[in-house]
Parts: C-alpha cells; sequence; structure tokens
C-alpha cells in the first residue's frame, strides 16, 4: 500500500510541475480550459490550485494533447517514456534504405576483421553514429 501512496505523490508532485511550466511559458490554466474542453474549476484540481491535487484521469489526459506540448505532457509518464508525434509524411522507402544501410554497417563492424574484430572500433562507432543520425532524420 505505501507503494501506491509514493505513485500517488509523485503523480501529483508531476501534475503541479507540468502546469507550473505552462503558466510560466505563457500558457494559463484559463487558455488550457478553454482548448482542452475541461473546465477550468476541474483544472485548478489538477494543478493543486484548490488545496490537495486530485490525480488526472486518463481522460483529461487525452484531452490535454495537443493543448499542452508533448515533451511537458511527458513529465506526467514514467522515466524513460515520452509522449511523441508521429510525422504525418513519412517517407517508408528512405526510412527503410537508411535502416538497411545502418544494418550493414553495424554488421561489418562486428566481423572479426573489422578494425575492433567483434567489439566496435571508435572509427566504427562514429560511422554508425552518423547512420543513425541520418535515420533519425528521415524517421
Amino acid at each position: 500500500m505505501a507503494r501506491n501512496c509514493d505513485i500517488g505523490g509523485i503523480i501529483r508532485k508531476n501534475q503541479e510541475l507540468v502546469f507550473r511550466v505552462a503558466k510560466a511559458n505563457g500558457l494559463s490554466l484559463k487558455a488550457i480550459s478553454l482548448d482542452s474542453g475541461i473546465p477550468y474549476s476541474t483544472l485548478r484540481t489538477y494543478a493543486g490550485n484548490n488545496g490537495a491535487t486530485a490525480i488526472m484521469p486518463i481522460d483529461a489526459l487525452y484531452e490535454l494533447v495537443g493543448v499542452i506540448p508533448d515533451e511537458l505532457l511527458s513529465v506526467l509518464l514514467p522515466e524513460g517514456r515520452s509522449i511523441v508525434r508521429v510525422p504525418d509524411d513519412l517517407d517508408h522507402d528512405a526510412i527503410e534504405t537508411m535502416a538497411r544501410d545502418y544494418l550493414a554497417a553495424k554488421g561489418a563492424a562486428h566481423h572479426p576483421a573489422s578494425p575492433g574484430g567483434r567489439e566496435i572500433a571508435d572509427c566504427e562507432r562514429a560511422k554508425l553514429g552518423g547512420k543513425y543520425a541520418a535515420l533519425k532524420a528521415v524517421a
């Protein structure tokens, strides 16, 4: 039971942080209310402005997506998780080409005859980093 209390405390603290940072960046609770459809008085309870902070239900988070920036809403998720928008204009052919190029370079870096043998050498790591950056750019 103590574990649930700890999780609840973390959630409340993170919710308060999200609304504080939003306000500091010019996004008031009233503006969030108008854009999300969540009543202002309800948002105040999620932000901790009406006494004890109420834990926001998942449907409220759903309504806040697109209103509060994804990077900020990601604070509400467990560490290592984030809300990411999938681009509308993905070029799947370019992604495939870049992914195959990365995998071929990685396979070559693990070849026994490569500079580091089975381990990835610094020169190979730099090359793989460049291929990863190219892949990430198209994805």
